[in-house]
This record gives structure tokens, sequence and C-alpha cells, in this order.
């Protein structure tokens, strides 16, 4: 069931049929990498510099959520996007599935804000693995998709998907200990968020490894370098791709999950957002590298990151500019 929330200026949320639920934990995505339902924000624009033709929603990546316990897993994004002109829903896929499973649901919602909004096409915005969700919609639907724009997302592998898998073999009690506590956390951030989707950690470690994800690209190719730090076609059957990625693990001392992906970071022997590599995270036009680990490239947490370089929040703004410049 596909529940839509709007979020009046005054408030910043509130869910029609409702009350109103914030978001807990993008501190949940600290060993991981990173709707359902799906929300509408609405807010009174202070300006319009944010206002693409197309609808812009959001996609969470592995472990992800819309709001639990008080804190957006998107913290601070989407309200500044609205404050600048742009209609932004945040969906609710399964905190860990396949590409493909994870894929269809968000299809399914992305058919929901056509049918609510009557716009024709939406720009769709995936962090980590949101990256490869938002590329099946536009791989199977690409009448739907005006841009496909990914933010962290290893969309040739994340090599701690890699080592994970090596460490883990088929038929082992620690793989079956793992992929089950894994499952049960993925559960209870469902619960908490109000998303009841099923959860398949296997299913998610599979497509996020470097061969579960050349798979995927054979499938869907739109937009994917050919070269291994390149860029890739930025528009195919009428869908444009971009991409930006983290660089620096360890960006604010008060944050508790910088040390965690500092520990992951040390695998990918290149630069990297401590889960996935800047190189691995291109596609279609490569918008650059930052100082920011994965979980600042959503804001989080709580807003703790590198001072001394650009906001995420500006990072995503820009971006919508720069959508609204194209016609899109």
């Amino acid at each position: 069931m596909i529940r839509l929330k709007t979020i009046p200026a005054s408030t910043g949320r509130k869910r029609t049929g409702g009350a109103a639920r914030r978001s807990a934990g993008a501190l949940l995505v600290c060993g991981a990498l990173a709707l359902a339902p799906m929300t509408q924000t609405v807010q009174a624009a202070s300006s319009k510099t944010a206002q693409t033709a197309y609808p812009i929603v959001l996609v969470h990546g592995m472990l992800g959520f819309d709001t639990i316990a008080g804190i957006d897993y998107w913290y601070g994004i989407p309200g500044e996007l609205r404050a600048q002109g742009a209609q932004v829903f945040v969906a609710e896929v399964a905190a860990t599935n396949s590409s493909e499973v994870r894929g269809e649901q968000l299809l399914k919602q992305v058919k929901d804000v056509l049918a609510l909004t009557g716009a024709s096409k939406v720009n769709l915005i995936g962090h980590s693995h949101g990256g490869p969700t938002a590329r099946y919609v536009s791989g199977v639907a690409p009448q739907l998709v005006a841009s496909v724009t990914t933010v962290g997302s290893p969309h040739k592998g994340s090599k701690v998907a890699d080592v994970l898998g090596n460490t883990l073999p088929d038929g082992s009690i620690s793989r079956a200990v793992v992929v089950s506590v894994v499952n049960a956390f993925s559960s209870l951030i469902g619960i908490l968020s109000g998303n009841n989707t099923p959860q398949n950690g296997l299913g998610a470690l599979d497509s996020l490894n470097t061969a579960g994800s050349a798979k995927f690209n054979a499938k869907f190719p739109d937009g994917v370098p050919t070269t291994a730090c390149g860029n890739g076609t930025e528009l195919v059957n009428g869908v444009r791709y971009f991409s930006w990625s983290g660089t620096q693990p360890l960006t604010n001392v008060f944050d508790a999950s910088d040390y965690a992906l500092s520990l992951t970071s040390v695998v990918h022997g290149e630069p990297n957002d401590g889960l996935a590599s800047a190189c691995s995270s291109h596609l279609g036009t490569y918008l650059g590298s930052y100082r920011q680990n994965h979980l600042d490239e959503v804001n989080q947490l709580l807003g703790l990151r590198d001072l001394f370089s650009v906001s995420p929040v500006t990072l995503y703004v820009n971006q919508a500019a720069k959508l609204k410049q194209l016609g899109l």
C-alpha cells in the first residue's frame, strides 16, 4: 500500500492520514552500503532555484528509510529543495533486497507520483544502493524518467561487499547467521519507519558486489562508463544520467560513524567514501568528488560533516538547479 504524506511549511513534517513520524538513525548504515510508502513534501518556496519541471524522487540506499524516531534519512535535504521550489517525494523501498526487487517497488511508487501530480516523468536521485534501484526503473520504463542522479552508488560493485562475500562462503554457518541478523535489523528498520516490505540481506549483498553489479550492468548498461574511471553517456533513451561521490571517510571527529567508515575504507585501495569507491560511483556525467563519506552524502550523521567542504544539501540544490536549466 502506498501512503502519501504532505508537509506544510509551518511544521516541516505532517502526514496525510497519520501522525508525524521522523527518521531515526541514518546511523544505521555505518557498516553497510546506504520507500513501500512514499512521502510528498510541500512547502512554500522562498525561491525557484530548484523548481524542476518534473517531481524529484529521492531513493535511499541499503538499510535506508524515510524517517525514524525524529531523524530523516535525507537530513535537511528535502526541506531545502522544497524551500527552493522543488516538488519532492521520498520513496521507501526495502532496506535490504536485490536491485531488481527494490526497483520494482520504486517503479510502483513512481507511477503513484505521476498519478498524483499529473506529471509525465520524474527526476530520480538515488544514494548508495538507491542508484542501481533508480537505474532499474529508467531501464524498464525510460518513458517515465527524465533523469537519474546517483550519489555514492557502487555501480561497478563495492569491495566491502566483495570482502563480506569472501569471508562468508556459501553454505557456511557464519553466512547464515550474518544474513539472519541483517534481515532482522532490516525488518526492525521497516517496523520503525512504517515500511513492512520483505527484506533480503543476501539479495542486497549479491547485488552490491562486483560480480552482481556486472550482471546488473549487462542488463541495464545505460550511463555506465566503459572505462575504469571515466564518464558514461549522459543521454540515453531520453534519460539523462549524472553522478557524484565522496572520497573522505573521516570528516568529523565528533561523528561516531566516521570511525567505522574509516575501517571499511581500507579495503578499496583507491579514493572512496568508506563503502563505495569514487571510480565505481561514476555514472553518466560525473559531477565531482567531495570531502564526504558515505553518510555525509545524505547529510548524516545529523549534519556532522567536514565544515570546510561544500554542504551536502547545497549539492542537491545545485543538481536540481542544473536539471531545471535542462528543462527537466
